[in-house]
Order: structure tokens, then sequence, then C-alpha cells
């Protein structure tokens, strides 16, 4: 899931340690692909510090969200369902259309909650704005994160750039969508593909995701008891 599924997950937390932790795996993805911790590992040092414990706690809830969501019938589903939807759109780009499908789907989800406000993005960023960066920084060196400048210069920008307001805007939601394609093949999009296939993950959507809720619920539901 995104960032915005990630937060409704979240929007009821207590600190904004809790929120951070569970946007801090996909945050350090987005900042170097190659950043990949396992903060787990070092659960006795960072179980000392109660800020440290809640990015723990977000962060391992991060990770039980998306084995939920990747796992379950609503994502296969909808991935296969969009990828075939997509794929006369794609043509003659080199965006796999599994992977693209997979990102729709995500974005389309992020853009439904800000539609049906699900989610506050203000409080969103406040988080991201009142985290404790002395503990965040503690934690992720206690992690063994090897560059500590990259992720925090990457943490500003995202944070200033508050860009997740722009999902609200569908067409501004597919040109996201190519620029995270955009990390994985080079390519040129004409703004007549971008409106042509706004249109048609609009038509999906409005056809096909009126459930959207469902899946919320479902992982809702089998965190009941997860800690």
């Amino acid at each position: 899931m995104n960032f915005l599924s990630h937060f409704y997950f979240e929007r009821f937390a207590t600190t904004p340690e809790r929120v951070v932790g569970s946007l801090l795996p996909d945050l350090l993805k987005n900042a170097d692909k190659n950043f990949v911790l396992r903060p787990n590992n070092f659960e006795d040092k960072l179980r000392v510090n109660p800020l440290h414990l809640d990015l723990l706690k977000g962060w391992n809830g991060h990770v039980e969200v998306d084995r939920l969501f990747h796992n379950s019938d609503y994502f296969f589903h909808h991935t296969h369902e969009i990828k075939e939807s997509v794929r006369d759109e794609l043509a003659g780009l080199p965006i796999r259309p599994s992977f693209f499908a997979h990102i729709a789907l995500e974005l389309l989800l992020d853009h439904l909650l800000i539609v049906d406000k699900a989610i506050s993005i203000p409080k969103f960023y406040s988080a991201l704005e009142k985290v404790d960066r002395g503990s965040l920084k503690s934690f992720l060196a206690i992690s063994e994160l090897k560059d500590m400048a990259k992720f925090d210069a990457f943490f500003d920008r995202f944070q200033s750039s508050q860009y997740l307001y722009e999902y609200a805007d569908m067409k501004q939601l597919t040109r996201a969508l190519f620029q995270i394609c955009k990390r994985l093949w080079s390519f040129d999009v004409e703004e007549e593909r971008v409106l042509s296939l706004t249109s048609k993950l609009i038509g999906y959507m409005n056809q096909n995701l009126t459930d959207f809720h469902d899946i919320y619920h479902y992982i809702h539901y089998e965190m009941i008891d997860f800690e």
C-alpha cells in the first residue's frame, strides 16, 4: 500500500513516531532503493527508548499491512483487471503492465481515501513535522542506516513538497504513476496519453472500486490482535 493507506491504519495514533514508523519502510525505499533495514534485529536496543519503540511498532504495522494486502484476493483481482484495462494504453512504452497495475491500484486507493475524507492530509504532514528527529535518526543509526545525510535530505524534500495533496486530482495521479515508472524505465509520454490513461483509470475506479472500503475492513479485522 502507499503512504496515505498506511497512514489510514495509524490515523488515530497518539504519537507522531507511531505514524512516521508506519511510513518509514516506504520513505527509505523512495530515498534510495538500496536502503534495506531490519530494525527488528536490534529490538533489544530499540526497546530502551519509548520513541524508538513507537517507531518500531509503526514499522511492524506497515510490514503486516503490506503482507495482508499483497496476499489478498482483492489485490490479485484488481491488479489483474487493471492490467487488462490499461494494456492498450501502455502499448509502445517499456512499462510492464503488471507493475503499472500494482502501483495504479495503490494510488487509486489513496485517491479514494482523500475523496471519501477517510484521512486528513494535514494531519499526515503534521506527524512528519512533529516527529522527534533526534529519535528518528538514532532509530535509523541503531538499525544500521549507512547514509543518514541522504535520508535526511529526502525526508525534508518529502515533507516540504507535500505532493500527496495532488492525488486528489486524477490527472496528477496519472502523472505520478508515470514518474514512478521512470525509476525503472526510460521513456517520454505525451499529454494525450496521460489524458487517455486518466480517463481509463477513472472509468475503472467508478465501476469497479466502489467497494474499496472492503480491503481496509479486511486488513483492520486481521490486525485486531497485532502488536
